[in-house]
């Protein structure tokens, strides 16, 4: 195989270079890296989410898994002249969406509540404030658990599209001036294979190495024809630049590497299985606890 001279990063230039994770790596290796997000974001009309039916003011609480849904949430009260209550809740996954909020409203802990970050972390947060109506804000695509799983703990809430995933223009980008291309995300990938590999119609066999960030981006790129050399995060390489950079120094040494494999269920769509599955059995020992001191009281009395 041969050595890494040029990677293609599927992220915006850094507005600082020096501040890039990528940074370090092109100082040791002496790499060639190039910027182009190969994906964009671009929020619903008002006409569009009016038609979802959806009345914020129905809710007590809103559920934000990012910080692009947060700005499309408030450009759409502005848009449909909608004022959002002082107490409104508002569920955050982690503690950084959770900040950004600042940005459109007066942060108080009493009202706004946030996870580590985790799906397990969201879904407890969420049963933890189980009397409120919530409102899931999302984007498209997105992964199907959170509703599901919502769906399946009888949570009342309802679902509403905010923005979409939409590909950028890639036709000046040429995947054979690159030895590694790295992408974050499914949609990602598919807008990589959709404008490069098909309408230039070269063969997946022929592309540059491919860096996934997450199981889901390697599980898509995979399906898609695609051989992933390199994953993050892993307990060895906790980010992408890190992972990169242990794969560079294998490939230097002359070893050869066998391509990434993921397994075939979403590791996400697991975690929910089972914490759908162990929330309902707590549920059920619960039930029966309540019980027996009814039952012993009516032993009692016969």
């Amino acid at each position: 195989m041969s050595k890494i001279k040029s990677l293609l990063v599927s992220q915006p230039l850094p507005s600082v270079p020096e501040k890039s994770p990528f940074h370090d790596l092109i100082n040791k290796f002496h790499l060639n890296v190039n910027y182009k997000p190969f994906i964009h974001i671009e929020g619903v009309g008002a006409k569009e989410f009016r038609g979802q039916r959806v009345e914020i003011l129905d809710h007590t609480a809103i559920i934000f898994t990012n910080r692009t849904t947060i700005d499309h949430f408030f450009r759409i009260c502005e848009e449909t002249r909608v004022e959002v209550p002082e107490t409104m809740k508002y569920i955050c996954q982690t503690e950084a969406i959770a900040l950004y909020l600042q940005k459109y409203i007066v942060y108080r802990k009493r009202k706004i509540s946030f996870a580590d970050g985790s799906f397990t972390g969201l879904m407890e947060l969420i049963l933890k404030h189980k009397e409120e109506k919530f409102l899931l804000t999302l984007s498209e695509p997105h992964k199907p658990e959170i509703p599901a799983t919502l769906e399946k703990l009888k949570v009342k809430f309802d679902r509403v599209i905010l923005a979409r995933t939409v590909s950028s223009d890639l036709s000046e980008i040429k995947p054979g001036d690159y030895q590694m291309v790295v992408m974050y995300s499914p949609s990602e990938v598919k807008s990589f294979t959709d404008r490069l590999l098909k309408d230039e119609g070269a063969d997946t066999g022929s592309v540059p190495l491919i860096a996934a960030f997450g199981e889901g981006t390697a599980r898509k790129a995979i399906e898609s024809g695609l051989a992933v050399s390199v994953m993050a995060p892993t307990p060895q390489a906790p980010s992408m630049a890190r992972a990169i950079e242990i794969f560079i120094g294998e490939i230097n040494a002359g070893r050869d590497l066998a391509p990434v494999v993921v397994g075939k269920d979403d590791r996400q769509a697991r975690q929910a299985e089972e914490f759908v599955k162990a929330h309902l059995a707590k549920e059920t020992r619960k039930n029966k606890t309540k019980k027996k001191p009814a039952s012993s009281t009516t032993a009692a009395k016969k």
